[in-house]
């Protein structure tokens, strides 16, 4: 109990410190931007109310990552709003709960019928009830505010596109780092599983995949605040057609990874059915794990990856060899599956759509 306990420990520490390693950046972007928008509005624009400017720099650094110049203009757009009918419904209405109550009710419909998104919704809401509440000690909020919210949303993105942008690449090796590696043990140890007709381990390599889930929304957010950062930033133009590449890669990652969580668990029907498992079928499975190590070693190294394309090559030919022997309806399920992840890690190597399906074909019927 205390190995495991101290095991969870290490886990749970690990993920923290590549968490720290990946979010690092936000917090000096967040901190920086604070700063910064505070000084324009308090000593350039001599509001003497300067809070929403620093706050509304934070939100667009740390509420959306990867989506930040949009989120800037929701920001902005929300203010506006919530500022818009809440002026004009409080010289109607007067102040007091209720209208409080219908002012918001009010501008977050308004700002839904512009299909505006939950901070659009959250800025039009909150805006609202400022004027609502505040007007009558504090009359002429409305261009403090808004101007707040324009420099904060200003100022938050010359942080994070000119004056601390993050590296791209840096920042998507190092949340891909782990995800790769995860995935190529997983299937490492679903073919270990295979090997020994065991059913329960592949049960565990089931269940580790699915807990792998929060891994791979990261891996996605990094890459779209890379691909940002790329198109906006001038110091990190040159990166463009680099992180492009990685970015598509990355999309067929995640779709060979859901691909052979799906083959994980007709393996693991394979074998709870107790059908006959050629030994092909593990060998198939362990190329394919291989496959994703070496294109992980690939991505992390900048290189052509090769190796990896050949491997998955090869994953496909031993399943295709295994397919015309002796198997039970859920193992053949398991080389289609198997298969179809195949395709989805060739894209991800960069190997265009009809060239990996010939590529597939191919090495399935043993050429």
């Amino acid at each position: 109990m205390g190995t495991a306990l101290r095991a969870r420990l290490g886990d749970a520490a690990e993920a923290s410190y590549r968490r720290l390693r990946t979010y690092l950046i936000l917090a000096v972007q967040a901190g920086l931007a604070a700063a910064l928008a505070w000084v324009v509005a308090r000593e350039v624009l001599q509001n003497p109310d300067p809070t929403f400017a620093p706050a509304a720099a934070v939100g667009v650094i740390v509420a959306a990552l990867g989506n930040r110049t949009r989120r800037t203009v929701e920001l902005i757009v929300g203010v506006v709003l919530g500022i818009a009918v809440g002026d004009g419904l409080i010289g109607l209405l007067g102040t007091g709960p209720w209208q409080t109550g219908v002012i918001v009710f009010l501008a977050i419909t308004a700002a839904a019928v512009v299909r505006g998104t939950g901070a659009l919704m959250t800025q039009a809401g909150g805006t609202a009830v400022l004027v609502a509440t505040l007007t009558p000690m504090s009359p002429d909020l409305e261009l403090p505010r808004t101007l707040n919210a324009l420099v904060g949303g200003a100022v938050g993105l010359l942080v994070v596109l000119v004056l601390a942008p993050l590296n791209p690449l840096r920042t998507v090796r190092r949340v891909a780092d782990p995800a790769l590696d995860t995935f190529a043990r997983q299937m490492t140890a679903s073919a270990q599983a295979l090997a020994r007709a065991d059913p329960h381990a592949a049960q565990g390599v089931l269940d580790r995949m699915r807990a792998t889930e929060p891994q791979l929304r990261q891996l996605s957010e990094a890459v779209t605040a890379a691909e940002e950062v790329v198109r906006f930033s001038p110091v990190r133009w040159r990166r463009r057609r680099t992180l492009a590449a990685y970015g598509r890669g990355v999309e067929h990652m995640d779709r060979a990874f859901r691909n052979s969580r799906a083959m994980v668990r007709r393996i693991g029907t394979t074998l709870r059915d107790e059908e006959p498992v050629p030994a092909d079928l593990p060998a198939a499975v362990e190329r394919f794990g291989e496959a994703v190590r070496m294109l992980h070693r690939a991505f992390l190294a900048a290189e052509e990856p090769v190796r990896a394309r050949e491997r998955v090559v090869q994953a496909v030919r031993e399943a295709g060899a295994a397919c015309r022997q002796e198997m039970g309806f859920s193992g053949t399920i398991v080389v289609s599956q198997l298969r179809t992840a195949a395709n989805d890690l060739l894209r991800a190597t960069g190997v265009p759509g009809d060239e990996a399906r010939r590529m597939v074909r191919r090495a399935a019927a043993g050429y």
